[in-house]
C-alpha cells in the first residue's frame, strides 16, 4: 500500500458529453487501460452504484453494455484494483442483485464511530477548518458539536453531523463578526460634525504636548526621534491597522447551530442542570395547584433521565396520568412543555378517541406498500422526526384500539419507530404522557367509603386510593404495558379552595 497511488474517479466527470451510443464505453475503456499501465494505482469510486446500469441506451435485456460488466474482467484478473464506496441501501439494490459483480469485492462495513473517536476526528480537521473559516474553535466547541449533534439530531451520523456542525458554526461566526465591523464603520460616518471638531481639538492637544516635550532635547536628539518616528511610525501603524482580533467559537455558538438543526431552545441546551432541575417543582406548582404528588412524580422522572440514571436510549420518561376529568391532568402536562422544553407549542397532542377502529393504525406510522395512502407520513413519527425534543400527550390512552399498544410498546422499550417507508425515528428526547379516566369511580368511591375520616392521615388515604386505581388499571391495560411505565400518577380530586386558588391564578 505505502508503494500504491490512490486516486479518485469523479463519476460525474466520466458520463458528462457522453452522448453517442458507444462513447461512455469507450472513456471506461480507456481508463482502465490507463490504470493497468500505471500499475501502482489504486482507483477509488465513491457513489459507484451510479455506475451500475450507465451505458445502456435502455432499461430492457439486451439494450447496451453495462459499465459494470466493462468492470469485471479486469477486477477479477486482478489488473484494476479499486475501492468502492456505496450505501447499504444501495448495495442492496444494485450489488446483491449482481452476484458476479458482487463476488469481485470483499464487503467492508463501515460503522458510526463511538464519540470520543469523532472528537479525535474532528481535533485533526480542526486546523483546516480555522484556516477556512479564519476562527479559532475551542476544545469545549469541539466536544460540545459531537455530544449535542449525538443527542439531538438522531437522523444523522457521527463524524458528518458534527463537521457539519463546527462547518456552520465558523460560517456563521465570520459573518456576524463582518457585519459588526460593517456596523462599527457606518456609525463613524453618522456622527455629527460637533463631533468631529471636537476629535479634531483633542488631537490638537495631544500634538502640542508632544512639541512641548520635544523641547526639552537637543536638536541632535530630536532630529534622532524625528527620523525614527519618521521611519517606524508608518510601518507600525500599518501593521497594527492589519492584525485583527481572532475570532473564537465556543460552546455559545455551536448550541445556537444546534438549537437551528432540532428546534430544541438555546437555553435549553446552554442551560445549567442544576437551575433547570431546581427550579422545575415551582413552576409547576405555579400551574397546576392541590396535585403535589403529581409534580413529585414528574419532577423525579425528569431528574432521573437528565442526570443519567435512566437508559439514555429509551425516552425521557413515560408517565401515565389517572384521575378524574378536570383535576389537571392536561394543564400539568402543558406546564411541564412550558417549563422544561421552552414552550407550550412543544406538546403534541393526540386524542385517542380518533383512533378506536384497528385500521387507524396507520395513521400514526402511514400506510403499508399496496394500501391506499402509501407515502403519506404518520401523524406520530412525522411530527416527532420534525421536532424531537417534545412532549407527547396520548390523550384518554384507554379508548385507543389495543393495537395501537403493540406500537406504543417499541417506544417505551427501545425508543425507536420505524414509519410505512422503513425511516426509524428516535423518541429518546421525548417525554410521553398518556392520560386516562380508568379508575375515576375508584377515587370517588374510595373518597365517600373511606370518608377521607380525621383518623386517617393523607398520606395513608392517598395510597389507599392509589392501591385501588392500580388493581382497576392491571384489569384494563396488559402487564407488559404497565412494566413501562416509568410513572402512574393518582390526581387527587379538587377541593373547593383548590377550585377557588386555580380561578384566582387565571384571572
Amino acid at each position: 500500500m505505502q508503494a500504491k497511488r490512490i486516486m479518485s474517479l469523479d463519476i460525474g466527470l466520466l458520463i458528462a458529453g457522453a452522448k453517442e451510443r458507444g462513447e461512455l464505453e469507450s472513456r471506461i475503456t480507456s481508463l482502465i487501460r490507463e490504470v493497468r499501465e500505471a500499475g501502482d494505482v489504486i482507483l477509488f469510486i465513491d457513489e459507484v452504484h451510479n455506475l451500475v446500469g450507465s451505458g445502456t441506451a435502455g432499461k430492457g435485456k439486451g439494450a447496451g453494455l453495462d459499465i459494470s460488466n466493462l468492470l469485471k474482467p479486469p477486477l477479477a484478473r486482478g489488473e484494476l484494483q479499486c475501492i468502492a464506496a456505496t450505501t447499504l441501501d444501495e448495495h442492496r439494490m444494485h450489488f446483491e442483485k449482481d452476484k458476479a459483480l458482487n463476488r469481485r469485492f470483499q464487503p467492508v462495513f463501515v460503522d458510526e464511530p463511538s464519540q470520543e473517536d469523532a472528537v479525535k476526528i474532528l481535533l485533526g480537521l480542526r486546523e483546516n477548518y480555522e484556516t477556512y473559516h479564519k476562527c479559532k474553535f475551542t476544545l469545549e466547541a469541539i466536544n460540545a458539536a459531537v455530544y449535542l449533534s449525538a443527542r439531538y439530531i438522531p437522523d444523522r451520523q457521527l463524524p458528518d453531523k458534527a463537521i457539519d456542525l463546527i462547518d456552520e458554526a465558523g460560517s456563521r461566526a465570520r459573518i456576524e463578526s463582518y457585519q459588526k465591523k460593517k456596523e462599527g464603520q457606518s456609525s463613524v460616518l453618522l456622527k455629527e460634525p460637533d463631533e468631529y471638531w471636537q476629535e479634531i481639538k483633542a488631537v490638537q492637544a495631544m500634538h502640542e504636548v508632544v512639541l512641548s516635550n520635544k523641547m526639552k532635547y537637543s536638536p541632535n536628539e530630536n532630529k534622532q526621534q524625528n527620523a525614527s518616528v519618521n521611519t517606524e511610525g508608518p510601518h507600525q501603524d500599518k501593521a497594527e491597522s492589519t492584525i485583527e482580533e481572532p475570532i473564537v467559537v465556543g460552546t455559545e455558538e455551536i448550541a445556537r447551530v444546534a438549537s437551528l438543526w432540532s428546534g430544541i431552545p438555546v437555553q435549553q441546551l446552554t442551560a445549567d442542570d442544576k437551575k433547570i432541575l431546581v427550579g422545575l417543582d415551582d413552576e409547576l406548582r405555579k400551574r397546576v395547584i392541590g396535585q403535589d404528588d403529581a409534580v413529585a412524580a414528574i419532577s423525579r422522572a425528569v431528574k432521573r433521565s437528565r442526570v443519567g440514571l435512566s437508559d439514555p436510549d429509551r425516552p425521557i420518561a413515560t408517565m401515565l396520568f389517572c384521575g378524574p376529568t378536570g383535576v389537571g391532568k392536561t394543564e400539568l402536562t402543558k406546564a411541564l412543555a412550558a417549563s422544561y422544553f421552552g414552550s407550550e407549542s412543544a406538546m403534541l397532542r393526540l386524542d385517542m378517541s380518533e383512533y378506536m377502529e384497528r385500521h387507524t393504525v396507520s395513521k400514526l406510522i402511514g400506510s403499508p406498500p399496496g394500501y391506499i395512502g402509501y407515502g403519506e407520513t404518520g401523524t406520530l413519527t412525522e411530527a416527532v422526526r420534525r421536532k424531537p425534543f417534545t412532549v407527547v400527550l396520548l390523550d384518554e390512552i384507554e379508548k385507543a384500539h389495543p393495537d395501537i399498544f403493540n406500537i406504543l410498546l417499541q417506544i417505551f422499550e427501545d425508543g425507536h419507530l420505524a414509519d410505512s417507508q422503513g425511516r426509524r425515528v428516535s423518541f429518546k428526547n421525548t417525554l410521553i404522557v398518556m392520560t386516562s379516566n380508568v379508575g375515576s369511580t375508584s377515587i370517588s368511591n374510595g373518597r365517600r367509603s373511606m370518608g377521607f375520616s380525621t383518623d386517617d392521615t393523607e398520606s395513608s388515604r392517598y395510597v389507599a386510593v392509589k392501591s385501588l386505581v392500580m388493581e382497576e388499571l392491571k384489569g384494563f391495560f396488559r402487564p407488559e404495558l404497565l412494566n413501562r411505565i416509568d410513572e402512574t400518577v393518582v390526581f387527587r380530586p379538587l377541593e373547593q379552595t383548590q377550585v377557588c386558588l386555580s380561578l384566582t391564578s387565571l384571572f
